[in-house]
């Protein structure tokens, strides 16, 4: 029987399917990620893992793991794991595209929405008491409508973002791989960049101190993709020149830690990387994954299979 071992708890669909599969699983329960040390202790005879984005799966533990034959991250973004000492080994890597997508369009607005309507700063102000009635000129924001969007990365998420954006009355731009406009135009002429492109080589810092002096004065930042794409510190500069207008988080450069400079900004929101965080959206999640470690088990191809 395979050893699955599974580094945090899933929707509990997605446990029930565990649980009845022919497999003996090791769950590692868990409100955060898993060490590296449980984890590599358990991947030490484990045929399957089931990682998270948090979890580090790099040289060193896919060859601490002699037995590992295939790793179904749960997630869509896989660049926690070391694909290429993955592929050397003949494991399979495999992740859960679609399952994600409206999801995190819908947190990629609602960022956009707090940060032009200024609604963190609003609720502060609420909460602690200095409400005292409607200003003609309280906290004023910024329009969607109207507003150029520059979609950075035109995926599934992006394309979602899009048909969002023109039902908000927006104008479009975006910067693909193969397509759209080039990167240094879209910047230039977007009132609002968001960034929905994978994490890569060629992707990290994408957001550097050159391409944030590129953006409008005065023009929003959206990430709901992968906080290395932005060079915090350089963002902390551009906040602190007020070149910005306000920016909305949801990934973090060295995620779980949040460089110190960027709370300090009223313009800035931040939330903990819940962008795929709602029931349904977990439940696809976990249902992608059982699809992928079923057809391995049964000798298939992985539907979703990267590696």
């Amino acid at each position: 029987m395979k050893k699955v071992v599974l580094s945090q708890t899933i929707h509990p669909d997605g446990m029930a399917a565990l649980a009845e599969a022919p497999v003996h699983l090791v769950a590692l329960q868990s409100d955060r990620p898993t060490s590296r040390e449980t984890l590599a202790a358990n991947m030490a005879d484990c045929d399957i893992l089931i990682s998270m984005p948090g979890d580090c799966i790099d040289r060193a533990l896919i060859e601490a793991a002699p037995k590992l034959k295939l790793i179904a991250q749960h997630a869509v973004g896989y660049d926690n794991i070391d694909t290429d000492a993955a592929a050397e080994r003949g494991i399979v890597v495999t992740n859960t595209p679609g399952a994600v997508t409206e999801a995190t369009a819908e947190m990629t607005f609602a960022l956009m929405l707090a940060v032009a309507r200024r609604i963190g700063e609003g609720e502060t102000l609420l909460r602690n008491g200095l409400f005292f009635g409607w200003h003609p000129m309280q906290l004023l924001g910024i329009d969607l409508f109207g507003a150029t969007l520059g979609i950075v990365g035109y995926g599934r998420i992006g394309r979602a973002v899009a048909q969002r954006a023109e039902a908000f009355g927006m104008k479009v731009v975006y910067h693909g791989r193969d397509n759209g406009m080039p990167l240094d135009a879209l910047l230039g002429r977007s009132d609002i960049v968001s960034l929905h492109c994978p994490l890569n080589r060629e992707t990290h810092h994408l957001m550097n101190r050159t391409r944030l002096a590129q953006m409008k004065q005065g023009a929003l930042l959206i990430n709901t993709a992968r906080g290395p794409i932005i060079d915090e510190s350089a963002l902390v500069e551009a906040l602190e020149q007020n070149h910005l207008g306000g920016v909305g988080l949801d990934v973090f450069e060295r995620e779980p830690k949040v460089h110190p400079g960027l709370l300090n900004f009223r313009n800035v929101v931040a939330t903990p990387h819940q962008g795929t965080s709602t029931w349904g959206t977990r439940k696809r999640m976990a249902s992608r994954v059982m699809d992928n470690v079923s057809a391995f088990l049964a000798g298939k191809k992985p539907p979703n299979q990267v590696v």
